[in-house]
């Protein structure tokens, strides 16, 4: 749901489509027995608009709703490949503002650490603290290559579709994940939204 150059994000206006598409190809509604969603972390306005049209359908159709983390469905993807195998698995999302979103999973795709927000510096300090060659990837892994690897990570090559969250590896994992109320589906922000800090930015300055 990429804008286009100068535009504004289409999330709104085409995300219903793409689902109806979706589930059109695996045979229409009836054969949807649960609605899965990515909680994040993330883009704030992807994961309001994504988890609003999940709730909304899962309580319209009464069908049950689970929440996967955006990192989980991400290390997912990378432990599908060969190469994973023994290898700890890193998921980064670029998080902007210089920062990104990680998380640690073992071999066997239990969650090490995070998900946590942070510098790709304070990153890479982690990382070489713990030691080994995790196996990396998501943008945020490609953006910050040079620091993760100084550090020891092995990050992707950018031709892998292993940097990108699928939708498939959000629907496996929440085949495990507790069903909730849909209004017990929350996002994970880790951090506030940018309206938030400017509000704060312009209070104090008023103050000041």
């Amino acid at each position: 749901m990429a804008a286009p150059a100068g535009g504004r994000p289409r999330h709104a206006s085409e995300l219903l489509v793409e689902i109806e598409r979706a589930v059109g190809d695996a045979g229409g509604w009836e054969r949807v027995d649960l609605i899965a969603v990515g909680i994040g972390p993330g883009s704030y306005t992807g994961l309001r608009v994504g988890i609003a049209t999940a709730r909304a359908i899962a309580q319209a159709l009464s069908k049950p709703i689970a929440g996967v983390c955006s990192l989980a469905a991400l290390a997912r993807g990378i432990s599908d490949l060969s190469l994973a195998e023994g290898r700890s698995r890193l998921a980064v999302i670029d998080a902007r503002r210089s920062e990104i979103f990680a998380a640690l999973h073992d071999p066997d795709g239990r969650r090490t650490w995070g998900p946590v927000v942070a510098a790709p510096a304070t990153l890479a300090e982690r990382l070489a603290e713990a030691g080994g060659t995790p196996l990396a990837a998501g943008d945020g892994a490609l953006r910050f290559r040079r620091d993760l690897e100084q550090a020891g990570a092995h990050v992707l090559p950018e031709d892998k579709p292993a940097h990108r969250v699928s939708a498939r590896h959000v629907c496996r994992l929440a085949e495990d994940v507790e069903r909730l109320a849909p209004r017990e589906i929350t996002p994970i922000y880790l951090r506030p939204p940018d309206a938030e800090i400017w509000r704060e930015r312009d209070r104090r300055q008023s103050q000041s």
